[in-house]
């Protein structure tokens, strides 16, 4: 088996990021600012999205979606809700882990979608209904990706994170990453969307994600970024963008990216992170998706089209697999109903909320082993 760590080079990784970002790949943005697309979310379009497709694989590897959010208000109610649950998971002694950074050193809320879904179904249907994000998380992954969320807040003093690239080799140590086959350090970043949405207003000098545009396409990458010399690189040539509230982030899970310092004395930045996984991976997060659903079917209702869809991406299992197909048989096509398919069945005739806790309930009950 090929071994990665022979080929790890900086001079060959600088080659590899040491590139313009040309309209060539984003010929619909609004503008390039260091390297990196802006988009403006009230032009996100089919054609935008496979833009976006082409920039996560072979160009930037990140993009910025200016007011993604429409509702700024979703944005507040969702904040306060977070600030809620931050005090509440904050007890003495408690400290929330983080992968990247010093436990304390930020709040962190875990799994924060279901945590905002089971808390206030409303501000949370509101607060997903959003199209851009599902666009971008299908123009990546396609249909049937799972999303999840964590929230992270950095106080006015809160240190930077050391220089990393994301789940799944990204949590591993370099020998483990280098127990794994050439193929597999190509093919993971495909698997995974990373993300972010600004609930704030954010300069600079709060500490917004340092990035270095191009460096997801460099193979030996997830070892690299562990080394001294390619983290002071990346310190040295990394850019970084303001955000206002409402503005979303993409990139590539194998971008080399950190937060930064948050060096100001009045702003405390907060982020939903998002991190989305194909259909067809491992998550990191598990989440009852089955109380979700439930928690948010009476406020589907009063969505557009577009924002249901958008929610019950957000919330519902996508992918039929692994179920026992015994009890759960593909009979009248390939694979039997998602949790999707049966929430959108659900919203489209009408049920009570009972029916569909039942429905729900006797699918969980097919697909156990």
């Amino acid at each position: 088996m090929k071994d990665l760590t022979d080929d790890i080079s900086l001079s060959a990784f600088r080659r590899q990021v040491e590139v313009a970002t040309t309209t060539a790949t984003c010929p619909s943005a609004a503008a390039i600012e260091k390297g990196i697309p802006i988009y403006d979310g009230a032009g996100a379009s089919e054609t935008v999205a496979a833009e976006w497709r082409a920039i996560l694989g072979e160009g930037a590897g990140v993009f910025v979606v200016k007011r993604a959010f429409k509702d700024l208000g979703a944005i507040d109610a969702a904040s306060a809700v977070f600030r809620d649950i931050i005090a509440d998971e904050r007890g003495p002694g408690k400290a929330a882990g983080d992968h990247f950074a010093a436990a304390g050193a930020n709040d962190r809320i875990w799994n924060s979608l279901q945590k905002l879904c089971l808390r206030t179904p409303d501000v949370y249907a509101r607060y997903m209904a959003n199209p851009v994000i599902d666009m971008a998380c299908r123009a990546w992954l396609g249909p049937g990706y799972q999303l999840a969320t964590q929230v992270n807040q950095v106080r006015p003093g809160g240190k930077a994170q050391a220089p990393h690239r994301d789940y799944h080799l990204g949590f591993m140590t370099p020998e483990q990453m280098a127990e794994y086959p050439e193929h597999i350090h190509r093919m993971g970043p495909v698997m995974i969307l990373q993300g972010g949405v600004a609930h704030c207003d954010m300069p600079v000098e709060s500490g917004t994600t340092k990035l270095l545009p191009h460096s997801q396409n460099y193979l030996p990458g997830y070892i690299a970024a562990t080394r001294p010399e390619f983290r002071d690189y990346f310190e040295e040539n990394c850019v970084q963008l303001p955000l206002e509230k409402g503005d979303a982030i993409f990139f590539s899970p194998a971008l080399f990216h950190a937060a930064g310092e948050n060096r100001t004395a009045d702003v405390t930045r907060m982020v939903n992170l998002i991190q989305t996984a194909s259909a067809f991976a491992r998550h990191m997060e598990s989440l009852d998706r089955e109380a979700m659903s439930l928690a948010v079917y009476p406020h589907l209702a009063a969505l557009s089209p577009e924002g249901r869809r958008a929610v019950i991406a957000a919330t519902a299992d996508g992918y039929p697999f692994p179920t026992n197909l015994d009890r759960d048989p593909p009979i009248g096509g390939l694979a039997p109903p998602s949790q999707q398919d049966l929430l959108t069945r659900a919203c489209d005739e009408g049920w009570d909320a009972d029916r569909l806790a039942s429905a729900l309930a006797e699918q969980s009950g097919r697909r156990r082993a």
